[in-house]
């Protein structure tokens, strides 16, 4: 079995690399209650598939979202697939994909309606990844979701 890296971006929410099925075994023991896939099947060969890994987590009563996404091409539709695992599954949320970058930078595109920029860069920082390439996109999406001002 290869050793699970997790890497803690907010309080129920991890990220990592390629799951094998005993790591979805090992998740599930340790209180994970959601799997996202990030990952399109057949990206890497000997990669389980998303068929496999969704088998596992309902035999161990856990849920699975696949949210498949290409390296270097997130789209508005991904980021709200995201945001519909995360509101319609229960923590804690482990999403996978290749290093963990693409599922980083997912839950930082939906984080950013809520939350400012910097408190999620910082957050992806701890967690090794670096986040500031982003940081226009979060920016606008943040300003997106924030009342206007009116003139008085």
């Amino acid at each position: 079995m290869s050793e699970v890296r997790l890497r803690k971006l907010d309080e129920d929410f991890y990220v990592t690399g390629q799951l094998s099925l005993d790591d979805v075994r090992k998740l599930a023991r340790e209180g994970v209650r959601t799997i996202i896939n990030n990952r399109p099947d057949e990206e890497e060969p000997g990669q389980p598939s998303s068929q496999e890994i969704e088998r596992v987590c309902r035999e161990l009563g856990l849920a699975y979202a696949h949210v498949p996404v290409k390296s270097g091409n997130i789209f508005p539709d991904h980021v709200e697939a995201m945001a519909r695992a995360l509101g319609e599954h229960p923590g804690p949320w482990v999403a996978y994909c290749r290093s963990g970058a693409r599922s980083c930078q997912l839950w930082a595109l939906v984080q950013a309606r809520s939350r400012p920029p910097v408190e999620i860069v910082e957050a992806a920082e701890r967690a090794g990844y670096d986040l500031r390439p982003l940081w226009p996109r979060l920016e606008l999406i943040h300003a997106a979701e924030r009342e206007p001002l009116t003139a008085k």
